[in-house]
């Protein structure tokens, strides 16, 4: 077994490099660091994340199914000001569901798509 001491960084596949850019930095908020002529990458404080320019066909899920996505938390405040703010933008809710109970991630989660048709979700914890 290989003792892992956390996440570096993990890749999110794009097509248009500036677009995506535009996106995940103007409209979602997060920090831009620097970009190379095949990443851009990007942060939210101790946590980074590289979009990178594929040269395949970005199609993770089939029409609004979302098992395969990146999750990113906000707190409660946050959740309801930004479900507002991506509808404002015209970024569509493609799911805003409330889970509890036995689940692993409780709380409140709404999924949507990035330029792309990456599903992003952002999570408001029900735990501290």
């Amino acid at each position: 077994m290989i003792n892992m001491k956390g996440l570096t960084h993990f890749t999110i596949p794009v097509s248009d490099l500036q677009r995506s850019k535009d996106f995940y930095v103007n409209t979602l908020g997060f920090k831009f660091e620097r970009e190379n002529p095949h990443m851009v990458f990007v942060s939210c404080q101790d946590d980074y994340f590289v979009l990178t320019k594929s040269e395949n066909p970005i199609d993770p899920n089939k029409g609004d199914k979302h098992d395969i996505h990146t999750a990113f938390y906000v707190d409660p405040d946050e959740y309801d000001r930004a479900a507002k703010f991506l509808k404002d933008k015209g970024v569509r809710i493609i799911k805003d569901e409330e889970r509890h109970g036995d689940a692993t991630f409780t709380g409140r989660s709404l999924y949507f798509h990035d330029p792309d048709r990456n599903v992003l979700e952002l999570h408001d914890s029900d735990k501290d």
